[in-house]
């Protein structure tokens, strides 16, 4: 664990004072708090029931599901540890940092950095996951594969469930829907998809004999049209979105919005 500054020192004493706690069981959460940017942590300490996990203005979940007291004290704690996190340095910078906040911010932004700083972010079993709300987004990475980004439709993500033996990789969140899997979300489009006449552009030139006269007049509308597999993937949407429509997920004006939205891209 990293050393604390004298004020982090200071703050850990008092606030293990105030919550009746360890300063080891503070120093815990602290790290959690540090490791999830001050907008959730994923902990584990006997002194909170053991697993749990905390996220700023939403939900906090212990072990011990029942235990309201235990709750408002690790709602309480995290809080105010991510407020001190935010207001002042409670770390000692690390002697070998070169340079450290540079460093540090590279390895934390794992997802394309067209969607933004995330709501809120973590991590679970070999998986983890960056919720985007203002765009509507969800980044998932399992086992240092691909990211693959969702379109989080009209959920409100409010947290990860705890997964206790799950399949590695799988994710299920909590919106004002309940609770639900990564898998039932669709994919959403590549952000940055080169139209087909700018992916000609892009591709060495060929020789002046194999140069069709044609192709240069090709109208801009249908140089535009959508690729096949463009089309599957809308289809493939389109498919899920009509289970999350049986399902009551969608209502039906919601599920009649989107589909128009999506057969128009065809």
């Amino acid at each position: 664990m990293r050393k604390l500054t004298s004020q982090g020192e200071q703050v850990v004493a008092d606030l293990s004072a105030r919550y009746g706690v360890s300063a080891d069981a503070v120093r815990a959460m602290l790290e959690a708090v540090r490791l999830g940017n001050g907008t959730m942590a994923q902990f584990s300490h006997p002194e909170f029931g053991g697993r749990g996990q905390w996220m700023a203005g939403g939900m906090t979940m212990v072990a011990d599901m029942f235990n309201q007291r235990l709750q408002a004290t690790v709602s309480g704690l995290a809080s105010e540890l991510a407020s001190q996190l935010a207001a002042a340095p409670l770390y000692a910078p690390a002697p070998d940092a070169d340079p450290g906040p540079v460093h540090q911010a590279n390895l934390e932004s794992w997802w394309p950095g067209e969607l933004g700083r995330p709501g809120s972010s973590g991590g679970q079993n070999d998986s983890r996951y960056a919720v985007f709300p203002q765009v509507r987004r969800l980044a998932v990475q399992s086992g240092g594969g691909p990211v693959r980004v969702h379109d989080t439709l009209d959920h409100v993500i409010g947290g990860v469930q705890q997964q206790q033996g799950a399949v590695p990789g799988a994710l299920s969140f909590t919106s004002q829907h309940g609770t639900f899997t990564v898998e039932s979300l669709p994919l959403a489009a590549p952000a940055a998809a080169p139209p087909v006449a700018g992916t000609a552009a892009r591709q060495p030139p060929a020789p002046a004999a194999t140069v069709k006269a044609p192709e240069a007049a090709v109208p801009p509308a249908q140089a535009a049209s959508v690729p096949a597999s463009d089309a599957d993937a809308v289809l493939a949407t389109l498919d899920r979105l009509g289970d999350l429509h049986q399902r009551g997920v969608l209502t039906d004006e919601e599920f009649a919005a989107k589909k128009a939205e999506l057969l128009a891209r065809l």
